[in-house]
């Protein structure tokens, strides 16, 4: 089976910049203002570095999953129709970052048990004191239910080891940073740039365009 391209998964990220301020804003708010006072760069590395860790932790857990699909020729069904849900669901992802379809955000309610029992654990974490629990609460961030996380998240199933699975999801973490992190003039300056019509469509289309790709190639086979 053809590889999910990195490069797609970290467009994802980055150009889902309006979607991931709204999802979590609330909580990059909860961190960064405690006590009345702003917490240091240092802290919001750790927030972030805890996220991306949980996001590499799942695509891991999906990677091993799907490997199961992998292991012998028979299943080769379900190795074929893993990758054909991931496609769709980057096609999906893709026409959602263009502003065309908001359908993929229908798998934000499959998460919401599980931030149920973790968002107690969140609030008694803060206020954050130090560097190590502000990794921790990162961690718990990570888990937040958002459709993007969750259509990468299929992508790390299909691919069919643990590794790549990890792979997809830190390259997809990194990609999600530079508007999660920076909080002054160039965090709002780059919320602009991807919130911009032209620029969510073309960067949207070309999403959807892997996918389109990835079915044709299997198509053709």
């Amino acid at each position: 089976m053809p590889e999910i391209s990195l490069l797609t998964v970290f467009l994802a990220g980055l150009l889902g910049g309006a979607h991931c301020v709204g999802m979590c804003g609330g909580i990059v708010a909860a961190m960064s203002l405690q006590g009345g006072r702003k917490q240091p760069l240092g802290f919001h590395l750790g927030y972030n570095l805890g996220r991306i860790a949980s996001y590499s932790l799942a695509g891991a857990l999906a990677g091993l999953i799907g490997s199961a699909a992998f292991l012998s020729d028979a299943l080769l069904p379900i190795q074929k129709t893993l990758y054909v849900l991931a496609q769709i669901v980057l096609i999906l992802m893709g026409l959602y970052l263009a502003g065309l379809s908001r359908a993929v955000l229908w798998l934000e309610r499959a998460g919401g048990g599980l931030w149920r029992r973790l968002q107690p654990l969140f609030g008694r974490l803060l206020p954050i004191r130090d560097f190590p629990g502000a990794l921790v609460a990162g961690a718990v961030w990570g888990w937040l239910p958002c459709g993007l996380v969750y259509s990468v998240l299929i992508t790390a199933l299909a691919s069919g080891r643990a590794a790549s699975g990890a792979l997809l999801m830190l390259v997809f973490g990194l990609g999600t940073l530079p508007n999660l992190l920076a909080m002054g003039w160039a965090a709002e300056s780059l919320r602009r740039l991807t919130a911009d019509r032209t620029v969510k469509l073309i960067a949207g289309l070309t999403v959807a365009g892997f996918g389109v790709w990835g079915l044709a190639g299997l198509m053709l086979k």
